[in-house]
């Protein structure tokens, strides 16, 4: 009776945190655009279309912009509670059929490049770790500390000029073929479109993954118990795959997993240079034109996106390494 009781206590406290975190973010990110020099109204009708200012006190009180920020919150909140997350005033649509629309194609994007980053960067820093300080591990370092000072839209820039303008291998951007109807866009030109984005957006996320991997395996070959199995005869593969693998996965794991933040972060930059559809692009025009329920919206996706990647990550401990149980992690 009390293994229940323990994981019903550890699921309210996780649900919780996630509650406290959905509020906090969504009252900071409300903070962040009514702050923001942006007339929501103006960017509605538009600088330049000479509408009069009753006419915009009258679109100001349709969309509610005429509350008082505490007021404009509240109204929001309650909405939400509701399971109505408003009306977007740049898309002039529900904020929810926004999200369902542009969160598979930014989740195709995200997950391709976070598989990609993950493998990639677990491969070169395991193949570091194992001959330290050699050409190849000089190499791959150096080629990780360019990438991680390296901004995401300049890599998005250099591949379009290379492979979609002097190569032409692939699409200057989109996530499917200009003037082809939607029924008949086919699985493999979505991932023709997908190419490019994904790999700009996984490049970057290559370096954390490799240096971090390649230090921990360098730490545990150096360890005693390392030193121990080479005494008992265990080299090169046999030693990296009994007693290498195992430690320096967890560590993998958490980086991996702590770079949700920095994915969703990264996609907003590569959307936005190949002109891709998803959320990223969505949240770049929310804060251009003040679009608070659609801003508000994104923000609150993308903080569950980072609280369940965490969580996973709790959750798969137990799974790379059977010596943690599951009671013994904290989530």
């Amino acid at each position: 009776m009390a293994v229940p009781v323990k994981a019903l206590q550890k699921a309210a406290a996780v649900l919780l945190r996630m509650v406290l975190l959905l509020l906090g973010v969504s009252f900071f990110s409300f903070i962040l655009i009514v702050s923001a020099p942006v007339d929501p109204v103006t960017a509605f009708v538009g600088a330049e279309s000479g509408v009069s200012e009753e006419q915009k006190a009258l679109v100001a009180e349709y969309w509610g912009l005429n509350q008082t920020p505490v007021e404009r919150y509240r109204t929001w909140l309650s909405h939400v509670l509701k399971g109505d997350m408003g009306m977007s005033l740049a898309f002039k649509r529900p904020v929810s059929a926004i999200l369902r629309e542009r969160v598979s194609a930014s989740l195709a994007l995200m997950f391709s490049a976070w598989i990609c980053s993950g493998v990639l960067g677990f491969m070169l820093g395991v193949a570091c770790g194992a001959r330290p300080y050699s050409l190849f591990d000089k190499l791959v370092r150096t080629f990780c500390f360019v990438l991680s000072s390296t901004p995401v839209f300049w890599i998005g820039l250099l591949f379009l000029m290379f492979f979609s303008v002097y190569l032409g291998w692939l699409p200057l951007g989109l996530s499917v073929p200009v003037g082809k109807m939607a029924r008949d866009v086919t699985l493999t030109d979505r991932i023709y479109h997908l190419i490019l984005p994904a790999c700009t957006l996984s490049i970057t996320g290559v370096a954390s993954i490799a240096l971090h991997t390649r230090q921990k395996l360098i730490d545990v070959l150096e360890s005693d118990y390392a030193l121990f199995a080479r005494a008992r005869g265990e080299r090169g593969w046999q030693l990296i795959r009994r007693h290498g693998l195992r430690n320096v996965a967890i560590p993998a794991v958490t980086v991996q997993f702590a770079s949700f933040s920095e994915l969703f972060g990264g996609s907003v930059l590569a959307e936005n240079v190949f002109s891709y559809p998803g959320l990223g692009s969505a949240v770049s025009l929310a804060g251009n034109q003040g679009d608070l329920p659609l801003f508000l919206g994104v923000a609150l996706f993308s903080a569950l996106f980072v609280f369940v990647g965490n969580l996973t990550a709790n959750m798969l401990y137990g799974l790379v390494n059977p010596e943690i149980r599951e009671g013994n992690v904290p989530v």
